[in-house]
C-alpha cells in the first residue's frame, strides 16, 4: 500500500465477512471475507489471461506481503520470509539450531515435531521437555528449568488447548540472550503482542487473519539472522536478483535465506490484502469486539454451568474459549452443539469455541439454545 492506510471501522471490517451463523471455529479455520476474495479473483482471472505484459503483478507480491507483515509485527521486511504455511516456518527455525531448545511437549505439534525432526537429521537441535502449569507455559515455570545447554525456548502466543496467552515480555526476561521462538498463529490478528521481545515469529493465516490456506511468514530478528543456520535454503535464497545459474550460492544474510523457490503470488496477494485491511482498522479493535463475543460465550456456559477451563481474565486469553463437560457428559454436549449447527472443535475431553469480530447475536442465540438443550438432557 501507499503512504497510510485508510481507517476503517469494525462495523465495517465485520460487514465483510459473510459466514454461516453458528460458526464458532475460527481456531481451526477462518471463513475468508470480501477482501481476500477479491484479490482471489483479481489474480485468478489475470493468471488465466495470459496477456502480453500482464503478469507483471504477479512479481510485486512478495515486497507487499513484507511490507504488510512489517506492519503488523514492526519487524524489518528483509527480516521477513513469506512461508505457505506455521509448520514450514518452524521448521526452519528448528533445523537452524545448534543446541537445546525448551518447549513444552503439549505444545502443537508443529513446534514439537519440528524440534524432533530437527535432532533426528542433523542431531545439533535437542528438545528440553518442560513441565508446565497445566499446559500453561509462564515465566516463573520456565524459570527454574534452563541450564546452560539452552540455547532458545519456543512457545505459542496462545496455546491451542487452552486459550492460554502467554507473557512474551516476562518470558524474555527470565530466558536472557537466549533465542525466543514464538508460535503465533492462534493470536496473530487478534492481540497487539510485543513482538520485538521475539527473536523468530512465525504464523499462518488461514485462522484468525482470514486469508485462506497457503498464506503465512517467518520473521527474524537480527540475533536470530546471526545465530540459525539456513539449512533449508533453495535457489531462491540467495543474494542473486535473478537466476542462479551453472553456480550454487551461498544463503543470503537476511530472511530471504528461508526460501526454498518462488512462493504463490495469489497467496501472497491473499494474505497482504487481509493484512493490509487488520492494519486499517487496527488489531486493538478486532481484540476488542472478539473480547466481548469471548465474554457473552463465557456468560453463556457460566449460566448452564458448564466448566470453562480457559482464562477467564481478558490479559491471559485471546480469542478461545475452552469448556470440559463431565468426561460422560462430552458427547452429549458436542451432539446438541451439533444438532443446532453450532460449529467447534471437540478434541481432548475439551470443546473449543472461538468467535470473531463478524460473529453476530444469531450465532450466540444459536449457541444458547445448544447449551440449553444439553443442560436438559442432562438433568433429567
Amino acid at each position: 500500500m501507499i503512504g497510510a492506510p485508510v481507517p476503517l471501522s469494525i462495523d465495517d471490517y465485520a460487514a465483510r465477512f459473510h459466514e454461516e451463523p453458528g460458526y464458532l471455529d475460527f481456531a481451526g479455520v477462518g471463513p475468508i471475507g470480501d477482501t481476500v476474495r477479491a484479490e482471489a479473483d483479481a489474480f485468478q482471472t489475470l493468471l488465466a489471461g495470459g496477456r502480453f505484459g500482464s503478469y507483471a503483478p504477479l512479481f510485486e507480491q512478495h515486497a507487499r506481503v513484507r511490507a504488510a507483515v512489517s506492519a503488523l509485527t514492526g519487524f524489518r521486511t528483509d527480516q521477513i520470509a513469506f512461508q505457505p504455511n506455521t509448520a514450514q516456518g518452524l521448521m526452519h527455525a528448528m533445523f537452524g539450531v545448534t543446541g537445546a531448545v525448551a518447549l513444552s511437549p503439549a505444545e502443537f505439534p508443529a513446534i514439537t515435531f519440528a524440534t524432533v525432526r530437527a535432532q533426528q537429521a542433523l542431531g545439533v537441535a535437542a528438545p528440553q521437555w518442560l513441565e508446565t502449569d497445566h499446559g500453561r507455559v509462564t515465566p516463573g515455570n520456565i524459570r527454574d528449568q534452563l541450564d546452560a545447554s539452552t540455547v532458545a525456548v519456543a512457545v505459542s502466543l496462545v496455546d491451542f488447548r487452552t486459550g492460554y496467552l502467554a507473557d512474551l515480555e516476562g518470558i524474555r526476561q527470565v530466558i536472557g540472550d537466549r533465542l525466543l521462538i514464538v508460535d503465533a498463529i492462534q493470536g496473530f490478528g487478534v492481540v497487539e503482542a510485543p513482538y520485538g521481545v521475539a527473536d523468530v515469529v512465525v504464523a499462518g493465516g488461514q485462522k484468525w487473519v482470514r486469508a485462506g490456506w497457503g498464506t503465512g511468514f517467518l520473521a527474524l530478528s537480527d540475533r536470530a539472522l546471526e545465530h540459525l543456520t539456513p539449512v533449508w535454503s533453495g535457489f531462491t535464497g540467495t543474494e542473486h536478483e535473478g537466476l542462479p545459474l551453472d553456480e550454487v550460492l551461498p544463503p543470503a544474510s537476511d530472511a530471504r535465506a528461508y526460501a526454498i523457490s518462488n512462493p504463490d503470488p495469489l497467496a501472497m496477494a491473499r494474505f497482504s490484502g487481509a493484512l493490509e485491511e487488520l492494519a486499517r482498522v487496527g488489531v486493538g479493535e478486532v481484540h476488542a469486539r472478539i473480547a466481548a463475543r469471548v465474554d457473552d460465550i463465557i456468560d453463556a456456559a457460566d449460566e448452564f454451568a458448564i466448566p470453562v477451563v480457559s482464562p477467564r481474565a481478558e490479559a491471559e486469553r485471546a480469542g478461545i474459549v475452552v469448556l470440559e463437560p463431565d468426561a460422560d457428559q462430552l458427547t452429549v454436549l458436542a451432539a446438541a452443539l451439533h444438532n443446532h449447527g453450532v460449529s467447534v472443535t471437540v478434541r481432548g475431553g475439551t470443546v473449543r469455541l472461538a468467535p470473531h469480530a463478524s460473529t453476530e447475536a444469531e450465532t450466540l442465540t444459536m449457541l444458547r439454545s445448544a447449551l440449553l438443550s444439553f443442560a436438559t438432557a442432562t438433568t433429567r
